[in-house]
C-alpha cells in the first residue's frame, strides 16, 4: 500500500474520482469491463470480499487505520486528503469517508447462475439508479439467490445504485440478460417458472400463490411509471399482484420485490 497525500482536485492522479460520469468510468482503461466507485468504508470490505480488485483509494485521514486495515497487504495508492477534498468530490459529507476506484468484474453467464439459484428477481427497463440499489439490497436481505437485469435497466454498478444498495450489488449475483422474452427459453431450461408482477385484472393475488408456488421462480419487475411491457407479460408463465389497500394501486417497484421476496422466501 502506498500513502499519498494530496491537497487539492487538480491533481492528475485523482482523475479515476474527479470529473468523469459514470459511463465514462466504465469505459476508462478496459472498454470491456471499465471502473466503478466505491464510497465508504463498509462497500468498499464488500467489493474486497467480493474478490473485486481496487486502482486506488481516497480517504479522510481519520479513516485511514480502517483502510489500512483492508487493503494494506495490497499494492494500491492510498491518496488521504482532508474531508473538505472528498466533499468536493461527492458533494456530500460522507460519513464514512473513504472512496474506492474499482475494476469491475467479469458478470457470469445467465444460465451458469440459474443452475444454482431457486429464487431469483429479473429487473426489466428500471431507469431509476435508487431503485435498482434497493431492489438488490432486498434481494440480498431477504436471501434471493441473484438478480437479472435487462438491456434497458439502469447499471447497478452506478454509484448511487451501489450507495443505496449499501453495496449489496456487490454481494448478490447478478448477470444482464438482453430482454425478458429472449431469456424465458434460458430460465425454463434451468426448470424456472418466469412470474411477471403486474396489474392485471386476471393477475393472481401473491398470497395465493405463495401458498403453492413452483419451486424455482424467477420474478419480473417493470419500469417505475408503466410498468411490464404487454410483450413481457405475455412471455411469463404466470402474472401476480400484490393486493392494494385504500385506493392505492401499486408499491414503488423495489418495494414490491422486497414484499414479493419476502412473501416467497
Amino acid at each position: 500500500m502506498q500513502i499519498v497525500s494530496i491537497d487539492s482536485l487538480a491533481d492528475p492522479r485523482l482523475e479515476d474520482f474527479v470529473g468523469l460520469t459514470d459511463v465514462a468510468l466504465r469505459r476508462r482503461t478496459e472498454p470491456e469491463r471499465g471502473l466503478y466507485i466505491a464510497e465508504s468504508q463498509t462497500v468498499l470490505e464488500r467489493a474486497l470480499r467480493a474478490g473485486h480488485e481496487p486502482r486506488s483509494v481516497l480517504v479522510a485521514p481519520r479513516w485511514l487505520p480502517d483502510v489500512e486495515r483492508l487493503v494494506g497487504g495490497l499494492d494500491v495508492p492510498v491518496f488521504v486528503g482532508d474531508e473538505g477534498v472528498l466533499e468536493q468530490i461527492t458533494g456530500f459529507h460522507l460519513h464514512r469517508g473513504a472512496l474506492a476506484s474499482m475494476r469491475r468484474p467479469v458478470l457470469p453467464d445467465a444460465s451458469a447462475l440459474l443452475e444454482r439459484a431457486r429464487r431469483v428477481v429479473v429487473l426489466d427497463g428500471l431507469v431509476d439508479h435508487t431503485n435498482v440499489g434497493a431492489a438488490f439490497r432486498s434481494v440480498a436481505g431477504i436471501g434471493g439467490d441473484a438478480v437479472l437485469v435487462t438491456s434497458t435497466c439502469a447499471d447497478p454498478l452506478y454509484r448511487r445504485s451501489v450507495r443505496v444498495s449499501m453495496g449489496t450489488v456487490l454481494q448478490v449475483p447478478w448477470a444482464r440478460i438482453d430482454s425478458l422474452e429472449a431469456a424465458v427459453p434460458v430460465f425454463h431450461d434451468a426448470g424456472f417458472e418466469v412470474v411477471a408482477m403486474a396489474l392485471r385484472d386476471d393477475a393472481v393475488d401473491l398470497d395465493e400463490y405463495a401458498a403453492a408456488p413452483a419451486e424455482r421462480v424467477a420474478l419480473v419487475f417493470g419500469s417505475e411509471g408503466p410498468g411490464l411491457s404487454a410483450r413481457a407479460i405475455a412471455a411469463a408463465d404466470r402474472v401476480v399482484r400484490i393486493p392494494m389497500h385504500h385506493g392505492v394501486d401499486s408499491l414503488n417497484v423495489a418495494a414490491s420485490a422486497a414484499v414479493a421476496m419476502w412473501a416467497l422466501r
